[in-house]
């Protein structure tokens, strides 16, 4: 039943709506980081230079860059859970039989991902408040409402990954599937 591969072969028994879906999801978050992350080290490296060799430095160039790292952080989360890369607490496992340790893993993705779509409702919420206050940022006057939607957005991707983890695990996820 495993169908998120790290670096395994597919698996028999793993439809390929899953891999699509899987794929499509590791293409978009790891490019939107990688975008973010080229885009904070092109800022860095303009600014560093306009402040060493001009004496001046990019306007905003922090704010762009907080933003930009925000993207980063919550673009990975679902790579991260895609991969079952969390840190885990796995000390006891060898104690513990396999088919418990397939109801505990599976209890800890329900969780996480209810708690990933309270997270991302409540900063839904929070991103349409900023809009409607007209919250912006203090050099570029940047709206921040969009950012926080889209951190709620990968919020809610991640919850849903979690959720697909419950059904088909990943290669290296679910202990009691091996």
């Amino acid at each position: 039943r495993r169908c998120w591969p790290t670096s395994a072969p597919r698996s028999r028994s793993c439809s390929k709506p899953a891999l699509k879906l899987k794929f499509l999801l590791s293409t978009l978050c790891g490019v939107l980081a990688a975008l973010a992350l080229f885009g904070i080290m092109g800022l860095t490296l303009v600014d560093v230079t306009g402040r060493k060799v001009l004496s001046t430095s990019v306007t905003g160039s922090l704010e762009v860059t907080e933003l930009l790292l925000v993207v980063v952080i919550f673009a990975g989360l679902p790579l991260v859970s895609l991969q079952s890369e969390h840190v885990v607490f796995d000390s006891l496992d060898p104690l513990i039989p396999a088919w418990l340790r397939r109801v505990q893993q599976s209890l800890v993705d329900l969780c996480c991902a209810a708690a990933l779509l309270g997270v991302a409702w409540l900063m839904w919420t929070k991103g349409s408040q900023m809009i409607e206050y007209g919250d912006l940022t203090a050099q570029l006057k940047l709206p921040l409402g969009p950012f926080v939607w889209v951190m709620s957005v990968l919020c809610a991707v991640t919850a849903f990954v979690h959720l697909l983890l419950i059904v088909q695990p990943a290669e290296a996820h679910h202990a009691g599937t091996t």
